[in-house]
């Protein structure tokens, strides 16, 4: 059959999607794509591992903001006895304590954690005051 494609054209048609959805690396005569979404990942070998530390203090940050907003409102519901209510308050007070250091260990800030979502703002609430 005349019509049917060969394997050749076969080849060059897959690694022409697979260029296209940059899942595999250009060629040396090949531009390298620059938009937001093809760009690839840069990683600088002395900040990987402070740039992973902050990633990590990050979603710890999260998480101990989110257990403390569930604490407050279990506090007000009235669902926690008074020893209940202080073993909370003060493990949230703990994890506070070793966030504040092992930021100053890494010479982050907790706004360094606070990453920008763009259009959707900030991904932890800002302090008030």
């Amino acid at each position: 059959m005349a019509d049917t494609p060969r394997g050749e054209d076969l080849q060059e048609v897959a690694r022409a999607a697979a260029r296209a959805f940059d899942l595999v690396p250009t060629g040396p005569d090949e531009p390298t794509p620059r938009d937001g979404i093809a760009q690839r990942l840069a990683t600088d070998p002395d900040t990987v591992e402070r740039d992973l530390i902050k990633l990590v203090l990050t979603i710890v940050e999260l998480l101990r903001q989110l257990m403390e907003r569930t604490a407050l409102h279990r506090v007000d519901q009235g669902d926690l006895r008074e020893d209940q209510e202080e073993r909370i308050g003060m493990t949230l007070m703990i994890l506070q304590d070793r966030m504040s250091e092992l930021c100053e260990r890494y010479d982050l800030t907790m706004e360094d954690l606070n990453l920008d979502l763009g259009p959707l703002g900030s991904l932890l609430p800002r302090d008030p005051g």
